[in-house]
């Protein structure tokens, strides 16, 4: 009887246990929601900054509503979420997917920006907090790309609300350039490698002609060519910098300001 009785309640763990796996694992409360729900819900999400929430509810509305009114908009958002969280490769994806999908959108001018701001905010990352490091001493990629973004979006749109400040962003990034350029030839002058030194400052110079950085840059394009024996070189780079920056600071304090033999003195 006893055995009857264990062989009962074996059977009735496992009919529990069948029953239990057709239930599903959580209940999915968005299943009925409304287009308009879900993109309530997905905004407020947002609002609160609690973007993987927002992105799933945002992916959801796309899913489940991929021709309604909705649809393209959860896109766009996706990919700000992205940004917002710091996700730059998803962001990126995001980008170019609505791009590629939605060429003609009356709001794709916000994805040209949008794009050139997740490589701008590339440039400061965690690390720089940490060890307070200069952002134009690291790799300029980052910039480069920020800079064709910001570029692209005032060539296609010149009368976008946003051309204004990718405008002042790519002046930004200019000086930023620039002043890589400067940084790389500094660290070869200190260095002596004298040649690599005038040839990065002189790209400084080239490249970026109105940045404050070019100051620095004809500088130690005058000191590298002395020190590589370079007269003609060394004059010509020192004429420029003596008409554009007279009252430099880098001069030294006992230079007679118009004398070409300063760097002799330094």
């Amino acid at each position: 009887m006893q055995k009857k009785l264990s062989l009962v309640a074996a059977t009735l763990v496992l009919v529990g246990l069948s029953a239990c796996s057709l239930l599903p694992d959580k209940i999915d409360e968005t299943k009925n929601w409304s287009s308009s729900k879900l993109y309530s819900e997905a905004r407020e999400e947002m609002a609160g900054g609690h973007y993987e929430r927002a992105i799933m509810l945002f992916g959801k509305l796309e899913s489940g509503y991929p021709f309604g009114t909705y649809a393209q908009q959860a896109q766009m958002e996706i990919a700000y979420a992205y940004y917002k969280s710091n996700d730059q490769a998803q962001a990126l994806a995001a980008v170019e997917r609505f791009i590629k999908l939605h060429p003609n959108h009356p709001n794709v001018d916000y994805m040209y920006y949008l794009r050139g701001l997740i490589n701008f905010n590339d440039q400061i990352g965690f690390l720089n907090f940490v060890y307070t490091q200069d952002p134009t001493e690291r790799d300029p990629k980052a910039t480069r790309e920020a800079f064709a973004a910001f570029k692209l979006l005032v060539e296609k749109f010149p009368n976008s609300q946003y051309t204004p400040d990718g405008i002042e962003r790519m002046n930004y990034l200019i000086n930023a350039m620039a002043q890589y350029e400067v940084h790389v030839a500094r660290y070869y002058y200190r260095r002596g490698a004298y040649l690599a030194a005038a040839n990065r400052a002189q790209s400084a110079v080239s490249d970026y002609p109105a940045s404050p950085a070019v100051e620095e840059a004809l500088y130690l394009m005058v000191l590298s060519y002395e020190k590589l024996g370079m007269p003609e070189l060394r004059d010509g780079a020192n004429r420029v910098f003596l008409k554009n920056y007279p009252d430099s600071n880098f001069l030294p304090a006992n230079a007679v300001k118009a004398d070409k033999q300063w760097w002799k003195i330094w």
